[in-house]
């Protein structure tokens, strides 16, 4: 007997038919003889419909409020989802945050998980129910309901896996699992048996879009199998495990990622002197805009060139920031360039394994595609392009790094 979480995203808890098949596949888990906590999603398109309903009345809704509105959505699946378990005759209870005590800070909106009190889950599990547990959610210490932001499911999944102490967290989504890269790109993308927690949270926060960040981040920090499979079609899915468990014929690169929605801010001519980078980062980044990719060229006359990246959609918010405080800093201009992409690639195999930024750079090289920034680390390599030529990119590494599924011609066919 194992224990297993199972989470449900919002498209496999989408429609009543979709509730049922989740039922289902539930029970068969049950009829196995593990035991089993699920966690739920709202229905696909519920949060943006509540979010809407809460802008026809104000245009900036109290983040307090707000999470009392969005957490309804989680309370319906779980509820449906109970009652399709016990027309099958499987036993459930369903538990919102606040009901199994999963205690967050309280930052409305986006709380982090402090910690769970596993006692009733347990409890109830030990009554041979099925534990049906709303995600997203949770409870700071003054009882104020909170939620967890976008993917907040995830993460719920991953820490009652942890506090549980549970065999296996699984994530049920829409796709077979995790890919070495997008196959809406790469025809033959291939999908992964297993890949470590490094290289999934290198590729989630590059732009993969399997799992939420922090749901990976929880998962290697309490050692949580986590498993990635569809809702939709039969498979083993993937399997995100330790570094050590990984197989000595994996493939030196795990896979390629890439941000369509990235920007370039360059700050020209700017003196050479200690804290110039803190002065144009520092106010940029106390906006709450995240900056990614950072390079500082230092110019033979004595001044600065520094170029970072923003998401899109923070740029011209960052780039008046920069305006603002370009007297200040002296600067000869402040550009903003918003055609530009994000192209990674990753895998651990790298820290052990010479000549792979050569062999990136050629298939590049051979495309005609030109480099604007490179940053590295010990498991990847990060470029920025121009945008136009972000999939021939993706196309070009994925082919030159051999990580295409031998099997597709033959699947394609048949």
């Amino acid at each position: 007997m194992a224990l297993l979480v199972l989470k449900f995203g919002g498209t496999s808890v989408g429609t009543i038919e979709r509730i049922e098949a989740v039922a289902d596949k539930v029970a068969g888990f049950r009829a196995a003889g593990d035991d089993i906590v699920v966690v739920l999603s709202a229905m696909s398109g519920e949060t943006n419909r509540l979010t809407d309903l809460a802008q026809q009345i104000m245009d900036y809704p109290t983040p307090r409020e707000m999470d009392v509105l969005l957490s309804t959505g989680e309370q319906v699946t779980i509820a449906l989802l109970s009652m399709a378990l016990e027309k099958r005759g499987v036993p459930a209870r369903s538990f919102t945050g606040n009901q199994v005590q999963i205690r967050t800070c309280e930052t409305h909106t986006k709380a982090r998980i402090r910690e769970i009190d596993g006692t009733r889950i347990s409890a109830q599990l030990q009554q041979g129910n099925v534990v049906v547990v709303a995600g997203f959610q949770g409870v700071d210490e003054h009882g104020n309901i909170t939620t967890l932001g976008r993917g907040g499911s995830d993460t719920t999944a991953v820490a009652l896996a942890a506090a549980l102490d549970a065999d296996e967290c699984q994530i049920y989504t829409d796709v077979k699992g995790v890919y070495t890269t997008d196959p809406r790109v790469v025809e033959d993308a291939k999908l992964l048996d297993s890949i470590t927690f490094e290289e999934m949270l290198e590729l989630a926060s590059l732009g993969a879009k399997v799992l939420q960040i922090r749901a990976v981040e929880f998962a290697g920090k309490y050692k949580v199998p986590l498993r990635v499979l569809s809702s939709f079609e039969e498979g083993a899915g993937t399997l995100i495990s330790l570094e050590g468990e990984s197989k000595m014929e994996d493939p030196t690169i795990a896979g390629i990622a890439f941000q369509r929605d990235e920007a370039k801010l360059t700050v020209a001519g700017i003196p050479d002197i200690p804290g110039i980078a803190y002065q144009v980062i520092g106010p940029v980044s106390a906006a709450g805009i995240e900056v990614d990719v950072i390079v500082q060229n230092a110019a033979a006359d004595g001044n600065n060139d520094i170029t970072f990246t923003v998401k899109r959609s923070d740029s011209e918010r960052a780039k008046k920031i920069l305006d603002d405080l370009s007297p200040s800093l002296k600067a000869e201009s402040v550009s903003l360039d918003k055609k530009i992409g994000k192209v990674s690639v990753v895998g651990v195999g790298m820290k052990s394994h010479a000549g792979i930024a050569s062999k990136m750079f050629k298939a590049l090289a051979d495309e005609n595609i030109n480099i604007q920034i490179i940053t590295t680390s010990e498991i990847k390599i990060s470029i920025v392009i121009d945008e136009k030529y972000l999939e021939l990119a993706v196309r070009a590494l994925h082919s030159a790094f051999d990580l295409g599924d031998p099997d597709y011609e033959r699947e394609s066919i048949t």
